[in-house]
């Protein structure tokens, strides 16, 4: 019997994904500052996503990602990636906290915001109708592990036409959390 290496192997404790099938981006604070609502004159790293898929974009196939969200401030307020809601709803996702402390911001369709804690061990079902952002409240890089359908798609518009309920600020050692103006929340 034929004994073949992993094509791609995931340093769980303090790696990232490698292998020629493992795909990397980097995203800079100057290519998502509309995400924040202060300034930052530099332009350092803000996150990077690792993914490595099999096979096409078609039910059934899956990928596996992580992201690695720097602890980065803008102004007090919390780094975050630039979240987003599933093409496909009926496609939900899995996260697993790999390193660090932070948030997973949720946001349903109607826009009502909640957050889960996400540390090392958490397990977070999303849901395919609920959007998901992740914000580093931490000191250290947070790093989160993800599992979705390769058939899910990404929808950031919908996220820049009508954001997440809340911003998180980090000021003092401690998190505040700035409600929206034009989101009521329902639900929680």
């Amino acid at each position: 019997m034929k004994v073949l290496e992993p094509e791609v192997i995931h340093h769980i404790q303090g790696g990232v994904l490698e292998g020629d099938n493992a795909e990397k981006y980097t995203k800079y604070y100057k290519e998502v500052k509309e995400l924040y609502s202060g300034r930052r004159e530099d332009d350092p790293v803000v996150y990077e996503v690792y993914s490595y898929t099999k096979g096409a974009d078609v039910l059934g196939n899956l990928n596996w990602g992580l992201t690695v969200l720097k602890p980065v401030l803008i102004d007090s307020e919390c780094n975050m990636t630039k979240g987003h809601f599933h093409v496909n709803k009926d496609c939900a996702e899995i996260y697993i906290g790999i390193a660090g402390e932070g948030l997973l911001l949720l946001m349903d369709e109607k826009g009502n915001t909640w957050a889960e804690k996400v540390y090392e061990g958490s397990l977070h079902h999303i849901d395919g109708k609920t959007a998901h952002r992740l914000v580093n409240t931490g000191d250290r890089d947070l790093k989160v592990g993800a599992c979705w359908p390769t058939s899910a798609g990404h929808d950031y518009q919908a996220i820049q036409d009508k954001e997440f309920g809340y911003r998180i600020y980090k000021r003092g050692g401690k998190l505040e959390f700035a409600k929206r103006q034009d989101h009521v929340d329902e639900l929680r």
